[in-house]
């Protein structure tokens, strides 16, 4: 299947309306992660070109943020609507590119979509408030208004619904953004942008730019006209970032990196736990945030849950993502590859066994088999470090009081699971555990209605339900007075 014969299928970057290619010519190659091959290319822009998709921003805001919410509203349903209708394509251009399943992909797209939807109709709900004032004749008026531009950088593991997360938010209480794709997977944010143009977003309101990202990265946070930055990505980049951010003071949103513990008591539906696991820890072949990177099983049930995890485990099939009977596919890189390899020779290294898998798949290239080790010791690099690959590593607890400090030893705090049936536990346990997301009998959390984000150094800011519109406006006080003349 040829990417460059689809519809939405563009390689150049999108400023001010305009499908431009980079100053100096050059292109960043792009390759299929399940075949190692060269799909096509995109341009190489550096500075020069991220300054001109800000000045075409922030040109664009006092058109787009004049529009009333039901305007903006308008044109964002639109495109919802031409996302939903181009959802086959759309899935097909990201496993190519990105290597996840097929199935995974369409379930992305309408996942991305639902952010479009949700901030379409929130648009219309950005409320101020009036203040009774203790001198009579004035008033206190508190209104919102959009931050200004914002900067949006996003990973390669959702290319879709991660600029949708960000975005959404942002353009529906009428903020212009700049959009910086990863390099690995440019053509889902770029077939994005076709759609957004396609709706009638004013020029300029959405900027779609490709290249490097350490020099587009400095100019966004840097460049003063970008009010707001959204960073999705490690923990050590974003820290970055926000120190370059500090100069112009300003806002940020961090979803930054995870590991997150999966607790399975003896008083858990273990057939539900082990599906949970399954769900959670293997999904986009283990590379996303919000996996389980730590399954503890109580000791009653330990081995119970591992018979049964190995078994699910092994039911899992590995290959390209655009074949329909594939439930996991590769890794994005040979880097990621590496580590995944790093870590489970270290964990066997310091005594953890090998249930299943181990080692590469007989496929080759990027794809390694969905492995689950047990006897993990707490010395083992997995232990703490994320490891972003199909890996789960299966712990020993004996009591509550033990997993919870287990479980909260870790310096990130994005999302954590755990299975019980006891009502009182599950109250303990969710308000013990030291997480910006619990899922309590689930694996899977995120959703448009629902607040997305971590504590500690997992990140700062919400994305998603209600308060995803916060860390896009400003608080204005109005203070009115001689109002009894």
């Amino acid at each position: 299947m040829d990417i460059q014969s689809f519809n939405l299928f563009k390689d150049k970057c999108f400023i001010n309306g305009e499908w431009i290619k980079a100053i100096s010519g050059e292109e960043i190659s792009v390759n299929n992660p399940a075949t190692l091959k060269e799909i096509g290319t995109v341009p190489k822009c550096g500075k020069d070109e991220t300054r001109q998709a800000i000045e075409a921003a922030n040109a664009s805001w006092p058109e787009w943020r004049s529009k009333s919410a039901k305007e903006r509203s308008t044109i964002m349903k639109k495109w919802f609507d031409l996302i939903m209708s181009n959802k086959e394509e759309l899935a097909q251009m990201m496993t190519i590119e990105q290597g996840k399943p097929l199935n995974e992909a369409r379930g992305e797209i309408v996942y991305g979509a639902s952010f479009i939807e949700w901030f379409a109709e929130e648009a219309k709900r950005i409320y101020g408030d009036t203040i009774p004032d203790p001198l009579i004749d004035r008033r206190i008026l508190v209104l919102k208004q959009p931050v200004g531009v914002v900067a949006s950088i996003t990973p390669w593991n959702f290319p879709n619904a991660m600029i949708t997360r960000k975005c959404a938010p942002a353009l529906a209480v009428g903020c212009p953004v700049v959009i910086k794709p990863a390099s690995q997977t440019p053509y889902s944010a770029l077939a994005l942008a076709v759609l957004a143009e396609q709706a009638g977003f004013p020029k300029g309101t959405l900027n779609v730019i490709t290249g490097k990202a350490s020099e587009i990265g400095e100019e966004l946070a840097t460049n003063p006209t970008v009010r707001k930055l959204s960073f999705t990505g490690s923990t050590e980049i974003g820290k970055v970032l926000m120190a370059k951010c500090a100069g112009t003071v300003k806002k940020v949103s961090m979803e930054l990196g995870g590991h997150a513990p999966f607790i399975v008591f003896d008083d858990a539906n273990i057939d539900d736990a082990v599906l949970g696991a399954i769900q959670s820890k293997f999904r986009n072949t283990g590379q996303t945030c919000v996996c389980a990177n730590r399954i503890y099983a109580q000791s009653g049930i330990y081995e119970e849950f591992c018979q049964k995890f190995v078994k699910a485990a092994s039911e899992l099939k590995v290959g390209d993502g655009l074949h329909e009977e594939t439930t996991s596919g590769p890794m994005i890189d040979e880097q990621s590859l590496e580590k995944v390899e790093e870590h489970v020779q270290d964990a066997v290294h310091l005594g953890a066994k090998v249930a299943i898998g181990g080692s590469k798949h007989s496929l080759g290239m990027n794809f390694y088999q969905p492995t689950i080790l047990t006897d993990v010791t707490p010395e083992a690099k997995i232990t703490s470090e994320e490891t972003f690959g199909p890996v789960a590593p299966v712990y020993k607890f004996k009591d509550e009081k033990e997993v919870i400090e287990l479980a909260n030893n870790s310096p990130y705090g994005l999302a954590s699971y755990f299975y019980s049936r006891d009502i009182g536990r599950i109250w303990r346990v969710s308000e013990a555990l030291e997480y910006g997301m619990v899922g309590v009998n689930t694996g899977l959390t995120s959703k448009a209605e629902a607040p997305f984000g971590g504590i500690k150094e997992s990140g700062l800011g919400r994305e998603g339900s209600k308060y995803g519109v916060d860390d896009f406006l400003e608080v204005k006080y109005v203070n009115m007075c001689g109002l009894d003349k």
